[in-house]
């Protein structure tokens, strides 16, 4: 039984050799990585240039792409002798609450794994250095051997935060809260004159939503569960846009 281990902090991420330490003697570990950090590269693949694997040893590999690339090619030509029967994904440095899973590298990569039809689980750590990622890995651990002994029927996708500064000793299944990091553009000026901008806020806010990833994390202090899905159809809207008529065209 093999287990893929990704993320979008690199190779030589400390979450991540946590995360591949906690999978030992649950499988054949397999580590598939970016070669540079690739945080907030969100699910971009690359499809216009060649990519490059480096074996590291050991079963570790470095791919000079994006989060996606490294569960692509590790699922689909690494492993492809046998595929892994399940795909972790972190520690993360840092969140991956509410909306940042349309950002995250991290959970990207678990997404794709996903796709190809591996049961994926991607891990954050929700503190600011100096990282412990201890209690994540030790989570981390059991969650595994829970998934592995209780395989899913269909797809599955998990999103999971631990908090930090505690060893948490308890975890809830939520849905995705609000949040937001401000929407500030940064203007300054190069040395040779040029305008340039930096994106991104630093005020994090977040609602009150009880059930959310971010309720349970900063109120609760508790790890959050969150089942994610790839159908983004938004079937509220479906009714009203039916009822459209668009001047010119028949609908069917």
């Amino acid at each position: 039984m093999r287990i893929l281990v990704s993320n979008d902090d690199g190779i030589h991420a400390e979450g991540l050799r946590a995360l591949s330490e906690a999978m030992q003697g649950l499988g054949e570990v397999w580590v598939v990585a970016p070669e540079f950090e690739q945080s907030a590269a969100s699910h971009a693949i690359s499809l216009h240039r060649p990519l490059r694997i480096k074996e590291l040893g050991g079963r570790r590999f470095s791919v000079d792409g994006t989060p996606t690339d490294c569960s692509y090619i590790a699922i689909n030509h690494l492993m492809k002798d046998e595929r892994p029967a399940l795909m972790v994904s972190g520690v993360n440095h840092g969140a991956n609450l509410a909306d940042d899973v349309t950002y995250s590298g991290t959970v990207a990569a678990a997404m794709e794994a996903s796709l190809l039809g591996v049961p994926a689980i991607a891990f954050s750590l929700v503190a600011h250095e100096p990282f412990d990622f201890g209690p994540a890995a030790r989570f981390a651990r059991k969650l595994a051997e829970t998934v592995l002994a209780n395989p899913p029927t269909g797809r599955m996708l998990l999103n999971v935060n631990v908090p930090g500064g505690a060893d948490p000793d308890s975890y809830t299944v939520t849905q995705l809260g609000k949040h937001s990091y401000g929407y500030d553009v940064v203007e300054n000026v190069d040395p040779r004159g040029r305008k340039y901008y930096w994106i991104g806020g630093s005020s994090f806010t977040h609602e009150d939503i009880p059930g959310s990833d971010c309720n349970a994390v900063f109120r609760e202090g508790r790890i959050s569960i969150t089942p994610l899905h790839l159908d983004l159809t938004e079937y509220d809207q479906m009714e009203l846009v039916r009822s459209w008529k668009v001047d010119g065209y028949r609908r069917e």
